[in-house]
């Protein structure tokens, strides 16, 4: 199960690091937040846990990769977003003006 592990923590960093292309703070976030998990559970031993945990690191990586869409301000200072395929019929939930400029501020 560790290289399962392994490859299960890989494809959602990968997936973190697409979606948060170009924010320093998200991608530095995510990556810690994704170590922590991971490093919380690194003793399970449980067939039928670490099934659970594995499954629950596929699902977080199609989500990640299929649910999550940066904002991102524009010279005429709006935000926009750009969907790509892998997000075809997914809804968009787009944060409100103050949410994105309260992030942007900090």
């Amino acid at each position: 199960m560790g290289s399962e592990a392994l490859s299960a923590y890989r494809a959602v960093l990968r997936a973190t690091r697409k979606a948060f292309a170009g924010d320093t703070l998200m991608l530095r976030e995510s990556a810690s937040e994704l170590r922590k998990k991971f490093d919380e559970n690194r003793h399970v031993t449980s067939p039928v846990e670490l099934s659970r945990l594995l499954e629950e690191a596929r699902e977080a990586s199609q989500f990640i990769s299929t649910m999550i869409v940066q904002a991102k301000l524009n010279e005429r200072g709006g935000y926009e977003v750009k969907p790509e395929k892998v997000h075809a019929g997914a809804t968009l939930e787009v944060p409100s003006e103050e949410i994105l400029k309260s992030y942007t501020q900090k």
